[in-house]
């Protein structure tokens, strides 16, 4: 409509007040009355232009704030898997990814360097691009062959690397990685630098290195990041502290999820956010780091970690895992995350139950049927807080 109701509304304006000049001096009596017809239309078109003008510029101006924001915290598979899901909504989307991964690529291109680990992050931004098939599988495509330099590297994580060394900043590498590939939404490091994990066993061991805890032989107590005073960007705690929706999880409880929730202004800006805290379980347990877990176990070791409750509400996957996938998962010593649903309601949480499963050769969450559960959530606590300040 580009200011067509200008032009149109002063045209007819125009017009009529020149009929009722001209039907003031001479002419057909009924000409005053069309002039001043033409006029009070003209007028009309002007006023209504100039409303829809400038109720259209608040809506863009305002849009961002009218969509529900949500932030996703965690790392690995289960993150991204749930971004491809929430993408397809008319959503805010911030992704706070874990730094702390030290094997494969990403390890590799850390010790080099001495930049965050890319891998997660990769993951996460191709997740949410909105691009062409072809540059996501160019994105995730990894290098083969017996040659120690490129082997084994993704080109995405080399993307990464080299943007951070030109821009000389890893998260303005990560924005500008962004803009290549379409993001919908952000993808932020949970710190500004790289942290190592350190994990406690129940046998008393101590474990360095996000990669060797799972392989380690014992149950893990407890893990801590070094250095425990990991500073987090300005953008990761203004997103969760504007949120309608902190989601957290699935993903590995010790390995991705924890060391997000142990940069201190993290769980600091957690603890002050008004935001409806949700924790998505995991539907297997992890050999080496949740053997024997229930759903309660993963959300009690969330707030040993952090020193206080906050989750509000819990999706558990509760429907029957198929006995195929059984056997496979039996023999790398999974088995399904026990569903102790009135344990979870006694801490003071409300608890989604459904199939929220999706297999292919792996028992993992359906984006589809997680994301919908999540954004209608986010949409009531959107309202819920409009709400709140009209009252």
């Amino acid at each position: 409509m580009e200011r067509v109701w200008w032009t149109w509304g002063w045209g007819i304006a125009a017009f009529g007040f020149g009929f009722l000049l001209a039907g003031g001096r001479e002419g057909p009596a009924g000409r005053p009355v069309f002039g001043l017809a033409c006029l009070v239309f003209g007028l009309t078109v002007l006023v209504l232009g100039w409303w829809w003008e400038k109720r259209r510029q608040l809506r863009e101006r305002f849009v961002p704030f009218s969509r529900p924001r949500v932030v996703v915290i965690g790392g690995g598979t289960g993150q991204s898997v749930l971004l491809r899901g929430l993408k397809r909504y008319d959503i805010d989307i911030t992704a706070v990814v874990t730094v702390a991964d030290d094997g494969g690529s990403s390890g590799r291109l850390r010790s080099a360097f001495g930049m965050p680990p890319p891998g997660d992050i990769r993951n996460c931004l191709v997740a949410l691009a909105d691009t062409e098939p072809l540059m996501e599988r160019l994105w995730q495509h990894r290098f083969q062959g017996s040659d120690d330099g490129l082997a084994g590297h993704s080109f995405g994580n080399l993307f990464i690397a080299a943007m951070s060394d030109v821009t000389g900043d890893f998260e303005t590498a990560v924005r500008e990685a962004s803009r290549v590939l379409a993001v919908r939404g952000r993808v932020l490091p949970a710190a500004r630098r790289a942290v190592v994990l350190r994990g406690i066993l129940d046998d008393g061991r101590e474990v360095t290195g996000e990669s060797r805890l799972p392989q380690a032989g014992g149950r893990i107590v407890r893990v801590a990041i070094s250095p425990p005073d990991a500073e987090a960007p300005e953008e990761v705690v203004e997103a969760i502290e504007k949120a309608d929706v902190i989601v957290v999880g699935p993903g590995s409880l010790f390995t991705s999820i924890l060391p997000n929730l142990l940069v201190p202004r993290v769980s600091e800006a957690i603890r002050r956010s008004r935001a409806w805290k949700i924790y998505v379980c995991n539907v297997m347990t992890q050999p080496g780091e949740t053997d024997g877990f229930s759903a309660s176990d993963h959300v009690r070791a969330v707030y040993e970690h952090t020193g206080f409750p906050f989750f509000d509400y819990a999706v558990v996957h509760t429907a029957p895992v198929p006995e195929e996938a059984l056997r496979r998962y039996r023999e790398e010593g999974a088995h399904p995350v026990a569903a102790d649903i009135p344990e979870l309601e006694r801490m003071g949480i409300r608890v989604i139950t459904g199939d929220f499963l999706r297999l292919d050769r792996y028992a993992r969450h359906d984006a589809d049927k997680i994301s919908r559960r999540i954004v209608r959530l986010a949409r009531r606590a959107k309202r819920s807080w409009r709400r709140r300040l009209r009252g």
